[in-house]
């Protein structure tokens, strides 16, 4: 591809004495470019790799292209990664959908199930009574569908992933062993022995989410789980029954949301996040690596630690800490005389 078509796929710009005909043939990543290659700066952590990739173009924002070789062209945005993915896209589409359905021999489709236009349904795979799955869906080797399921079109569904009591939107990606549908963690507590509550809720996912390998979503006790439009779930993550999540969230591996909790739209959870039950984070909160949220977070916070903590609030208590072990370590009387107390530190 030409820079120019490029900047028209991406909303880049070709930079001053950048050449608008200079072709690419590939993307890399910037120690392995060579001349034929496309890459990206977006973490100024790589400006010095950057400074000396041999890549023949480079989307980067106008404050790093300055930090460019001479031999390199730059295309210029604002969100540099974004503008490389849209490019990766272009190099390496999706394969076309078959021209009619494909259904592999071992596999093992209901009569009742009703399946849209050209579809792939790998071996082994089972597909249960009065399943609805939408035209061109790709549903891989080994997975589960069960009674019911509806699934909108261009969703692909990975192997052994196994799906039951959903409803699922169009372009949904669900990777390898997820588990969707499955009874939510709902018992009463009893001397005598535990009893169950039945769930009899389902799991409602919209268009455009991505599940990634492993992850489970419980259905509901009694009202649905969901999983807002565009939102994205990493791997090995847990979605306890009856948590509503919205729009455009993200949700980091080992994450776990407790049940009943209510994430608003583009919250993000970052890795190893747990949630408690029965709380609300609010829009575009942050909840940071490994923190345990037990009470609601406004919209827009962002949060950290263990209890969960205000972002500034944990990094004063953070310091606070250090500077009274740094004290307690001193011998008696040495702070003093190099001037580096406990008081003086805080000036740090």
């Amino acid at each position: 591809m030409t820079l120019s078509a490029l900047a028209s796929l991406t909303g880049a710009e070709v930079s001053s004495g950048s050449d608008p005909d200079f072709e690419v043939q590939d993307v890399a990543p910037l120690d392995t470019a060579t001349k034929a290659d496309l890459t990206f700066l977006d973490n100024i952590r790589y400006r010095e790799a950057f400074s000396r990739t041999r890549a023949g173009a480079a989307f980067a924002t106008s404050a790093m292209a300055r930090f460019a070789p001479t031999s390199l062209h730059v295309l210029v945005t604002d969100k540099p990664y974004r503008a490389y993915a849209l490019a990766a896209q272009s190099f390496y589409p999706l394969p076309d959908a078959p021209p009619q359905s494909v259904i592999a021999p071992s596999a093992f489709v209901d009569s009742t199930a009703m399946i849209g236009r050209s579809c792939v349904i790998g071996p082994g795979a089972v597909i249960a009574e009065g399943v609805r799955i939408g035209d061109q869906c790709h549903i891989g080797p080994g997975v589960s569908i069960g009674r019911n399921v509806e699934m909108g079109p261009g969703c692909i569904v990975e192997a052994n992933a196994s799906l039951s009591h959903c409803l699922i939107g169009a372009h949904v990606r669900i990777y390898p062993g997820v588990r969707i549908g499955q009874d939510g963690f709902g018992f009463a507590i009893d001397v005598s022995g535990n009893v169950k509550v039945p769930q009899l809720g389902r799991v409602l996912i919209g268009d455009s989410v991505e599940i990634g390998a492993n992850s489970c979503i419980d259905r509901g006790a009694g009202p649905d789980t969901v999983v807002g439009e565009g939102t994205w779930i990493d791997n090995l993550v847990q979605i306890g029954h009856n948590v509503k999540i919205g729009r455009g969230c993200v949700i980091v591996a080992q994450a776990g949301v407790s049940g009943s909790t209510v994430l608003e739209d583009f919250a993000v959870l970052a890795g190893q996040a747990g949630i408690a039950g029965h709380l609300r984070i609010g829009k575009g909160a942050r909840v940071a690596a490994q923190s345990g949220v037990m009470r609601d977070v406004p919209s827009g916070m962002e949060v950290m630690g263990s209890p969960a903590l205000p972002l500034r609030q944990y990094m004063r208590q953070v310091a606070s800490l250090n500077r009274l072990v740094r004290k307690k370590d001193r011998p008696d009387g040495e702070g003093e005389k190099d001037g580096n107390t406990a008081t003086g530190n805080a000036k740090d």
